[in-house]
């Protein structure tokens, strides 16, 4: 009993939920979200992984046992010969052409750190260019604004544009009958008439326009995007000025693969130690004096250190504490640029909120304004174009305090995209 209701009770909210978002309906975090994940860059995310792994897995290899097999054939002007002759016995000539084939097994006991801080270079390098992909990725946001909020001005024109349409015809409707009972000129309907053709060819522009960003969004996110889909109006945001650009990461990244690199230069110059196991076939052997061919084998440990190494260690350094300040220089002009850019955005964002200020007023007077005309209209005192003036001058006031909003809205959430917030 307890397991049908629960099971009830979810369906229940499943289907209230799917009533509370819309199939058609997107968000601008939506079109980001997807895409990210539609966008073909994407796919290196991946690749970048994989080869990390296959270098990393070939450093490892460098601990296991190295087999070399090699051979060679000789023939030297002189050899060794030992200068006593013996009454009772022969010492073999040793013969001047030689040859010597043998494998050798090589087994790494310790080699200073060189081949950890490889696999750290190699892990470091695959998160410097992860940190890039994500660079170019984050780089799409900009464009999903500029669809997005272009989509949305134009929903908003197309109302505004079909408001526009009914303010016409009623003026046109009043001046049908103005002329019915004699008061209008004929022209003074014509010249109304005219107009409303004009407006509603403006309606299919705006709804081709529509269209042509819809599709462009629609490449963009992999998902069908048409007239009946909603884009949602997002909620203005007040981002903060504190830069979170993913392109810090790859400057941080960047640095600890610096200090990677100052390692491996100390690890370079230590001492390398190796066992190793040489057996082979050989004329001569290591019995010199033995004329005939014979196997052997040699094993032991081999040291080795270069001291000159340090001939140019200071240098290296030198040369890695340029490129640490070159980082830092780098790191430092980006963000001057992007504050530069957040300053001007500011500046923009200011201008959107005190135009918006006075449109309601304006927007208030224009129709008072309309109003006057339309009864001035009816009753003959103004004709069709002086009625045309006032109304499209009320629409103006309306259109302009649309594109108002529309770019105060941009403005915050490109500022929101430039801080990385």
């Amino acid at each position: 009993m307890n397991k049908l209701f629960y099971l009830c009770a979810f369906q229940l909210l499943t289907l209230s939920y799917s009533h509370a978002q819309p199939a058609g309906q997107l968000t601008l975090n939506d079109c980001y979200t997807l895409a990210k994940q539609n966008y073909p860059l994407i796919r290196q995310r991946e690749l970048i992984a994989i080869a990390a792994d296959y270098t990393v897995d070939n450093i490892r290899k460098g601990y296991l046992p190295q087999l070399n097999i090699n051979g060679q054939a000789t023939y030297q002007s002189a050899v060794t010969q030992v200068p006593v002759k013996l009454s009772n016995a022969a010492i073999p000539d040793i013969s001047k052409d030689q040859y010597k084939f043998y494998g050798e097994i090589n087994q790494l006991v310790y080699d200073g750190g060189v081949l950890g801080q490889q696999k750290q270079l190699a892990k470091g390098n695959a998160a410097v260019e992860q940190q890039q992909l994500e660079t170019s990725l984050y780089e799409l946001k900009e464009r999903i604004n500029q669809l997005y909020f272009g989509v949305l001005l134009i929903d908003e024109q197309i109302k505004q544009n079909e408001l526009l349409i009914k303010n016409v015809q009623l003026g046109l409707n009043k001046v049908q009958a103005a002329i019915k009972n004699g008061a209008a000129f004929k022209s003074n309907g014509d010249v109304i008439r005219a107009d409303l053709l004009k407006t509603k060819q403006h309606t299919i522009e705006l709804q081709a326009s529509r269209k042509a960003y819809a599709d462009m969004l629609s490449l963009f996110t992999g998902r069908g995007i048409d007239s009946q889909t909603v884009l949602a109006k997002p909620g203005a945001v007040i981002a903060s000025k504190q830069i979170n650009r993913p392109e810090l990461l790859v400057y941080d990244e960047q640095s600890k693969n610096l200090d990677v690199q100052n390692k491996m230069i100390t690890a370079k110059a230590l001492p390398k130690l190796n066992a190793f196991f040489q057996g082979g076939m050989g004329r001569p052997a290591l019995n010199m004096l033995s004329g005939g061919a014979d196997a052997y084998y040699i094993g032991g440990i081999r040291f080795t250190w270069s001291p000159s190494a340090f001939y140019t260690i200071k240098k290296e350094r030198a040369l890695i504490n340029i490129s640490r300040r070159n980082l830092g220089v780098q790191k430092e002009t980006f963000l001057f640029n992007t504050n530069l850019t957040v300053k001007q955005q500011d500046a923009e964002i200011g201008k959107y909120q005190q135009l918006l200020a006075s449109d309601n007023e304006i927007i208030e007077l224009r129709d008072k304004v309309k109003t006057t005309a339309m009864a001035q209209l009816e009753n003959g005192v103004i004709n069709g174009n002086d009625f045309l003036s006032e109304v499209n001058a009320e629409d103006q006031a309306r259109q302009n305090k649309i594109l108002h909003e529309i770019q105060l809205l941009m403005a915050q959430h490109n500022q929101k995209t430039t801080t990385g917030n």
